[in-house]
């Protein structure tokens, strides 16, 4: 009689699936390849089971404080989400009350961001903010292109100002579309792009400056009055007219809720674009987002592509083609169930909520604030310096994951790459009683790693680099 393989073996070879005898039917495989295509079929009961189970190793999405996108939506929304999840976006002759309510959309955004006039603008929905971000900067560079060619001169060198601190997203756009990316450093003192040193990095070949409501690394806004307001004199001075995109990921659906006075938006007259994440602070499930240009005139025409599809014709600016629908209409969902009162009120307790974590953290004696969420719900850390601790972030972040806690823990970009953050970002979902419960952890573990230090700190002192 041939004995059983090793039940080690047959783990470590991890070249099946081994299925738990409780979930198998007479006649089907106890076992299913890992990464190819069975030869055969599972009853539907089996196939979900399996993904159900390994989809466990999972964090859990509402203890996760590290993304900024949507983990929580309520009992009507996942009826009208399960009602349209076949709904593709593209097919706007199939399904036009879905392409309508996308219009209405974007429309009550442009008026939110103080369009001068949201009827005489145009908008999109997009699979999310990296998608929107490329859109506006290509907007600014066949602008600037258009103008060039106009006065008779080359289109061959474009570049952009970004701070350091930008999303990746843009390092992908000035990679993709052969745009220079000009880096303005950010520092202690300056923590954030601020206008300061602006006219040494902008020239005849900038096709404008992103500015960030919401820098990803700390939550901080980038005061985008004062770079308009910076421009303004370099304009005067040079003849420079270069526009903004406000990249407004994260702080376009909280300012104007509960910062109504900050002037950031289309109010100021050199903001041509502005984006937005739909799935983060709009509330959604991943992945939404929009964006929106000042005027008609602020989108090139020819950028926009007429489309006959399935038996319409429309226009469409957008890098995907196909992609849900549903999406579209859980936003709409929200404006008509919150309203501006029903979104500030879940802005404000959430930003509540961040306030009280950072007030709690600055208070213990292991940290040191970067920022206290005086913006979006959003805030950062680092080691306090007059703190000797034989541990760091790193191990921190580490301790607070085993507890089930996902607290990212980083290096600041370029001229600060050698300090460390660790940031929190407070959905809706993470209550104030949740919120005393990560405080209570985050000082246990500072506690503890103070008394018996931590793995990430030792291995740097050997000579070794996190």
């Amino acid at each position: 009689m041939a004995q059983s393989p090793n039940i080690n073996d047959r783990l470590a070879s991890q070249t099946d699936v081994e299925l738990n005898p409780m979930f198998t039917r007479p006649g089907e495989a106890t076992s299913l390849p890992r990464n190819r295509v069975p030869e055969g079929e599972s009853l539907p009961e089996t196939a979900y089971q399996i993904v159900h189970d390994e989809s466990m190793l999972d964090g859990n999405a509402r203890l996760n404080l590290a993304t900024f996108v949507g983990t929580w939506m309520d009992d009507y929304a996942r009826r009208i989400y399960e009602e349209s999840a076949d709904k593709n976006m593209i097919d706007k002759d199939e399904y036009p009350a879905t392409a309508d309510i996308e219009t209405r959309c974007w429309r009550m955004i442009a008026a939110l961001w103080n369009a001068p006039d949201p009827d005489n603008t145009i908008g999109t929905s997009t699979i999310g903010s990296s998608e929107a971000c490329m859109l506006g900067g290509l907007a600014l560079k066949r602008r600037w292109q258009h103008r060039r060619k106009q006065e008779g001169k080359p289109t061959t060198s474009p570049n952009i100002v970004l701070s350091s601190a930008v999303q990746v997203c843009w390092e992908k756009f000035c990679n993709y579309f052969d745009v220079e990316p000009r880096y303005v450093p950010i520092s202690e003192e300056h923590k954030v792009l601020d206008g300061h040193d602006l006219d040494s990095y902008v020239d005849e070949n900038t096709i404008g400056v992103v500015a960030i409501m919401g820098v990803t690394y700390t939550g901080m806004y980038e005061p985008v009055k004062d770079i308009a307001a910076a421009l303004d004199r370099i304009e005067e001075a040079r003849g420079l007219d270069i526009r903004i995109h406000v990249d407004a990921a994260s702080g376009g659906m909280i300012a104007p809720f509960l910062q109504p006075d900050l002037e950031w938006d289309f109010r100021l007259e050199r903001v041509a674009s502005i984006n937005v994440s739909g799935h983060k602070y709009g509330l959604v499930y991943p992945g939404l987002g929009w964006v929106v240009w000042r005027e008609l005139e602020d989108l090139p025409e020819d950028l926009i592509f007429r489309v006959s599809y399935l038996g319409g014709d429309m226009p469409t600016f957008a890098l995907n083609f196909s992609r849900p629908g549903a999406q579209v209409l859980l936003q709409y969902y929200l404006f008509l169930r919150l309203g501006i009162d029903g979104y500030t009120r879940v802005g404000q307790a959430t930003i509540d909520v961040a306030r009280y974590i950072a007030g709690e953290v600055a208070k213990m004696p292991q940290f040191s604030l970067w920022n206290a969420a005086e913006d979006i719900p959003v805030f950062a850390w680092r080691m306090n310096p007059e703190h000797k601790a034989d541990w760091d972030l790193y191990d921190l972040s580490e301790r607070l994951r085993m507890k089930g806690w996902l607290v990212p823990a980083y290096p600041m970009p370029d001229d600060l790459s050698d300090l460390t953050v660790q940031r929190v970002v407070v959905r809706n979902g993470l209550s104030r009683d949740l919120a005393g419960f990560l405080v209570k952890d985050i000082q246990r573990e500072a506690e503890y790693l103070d008394k018996f230090g931590g793995s990430h700190a030792r291995t740097r002192s050997a000579g070794f680099h996190h």
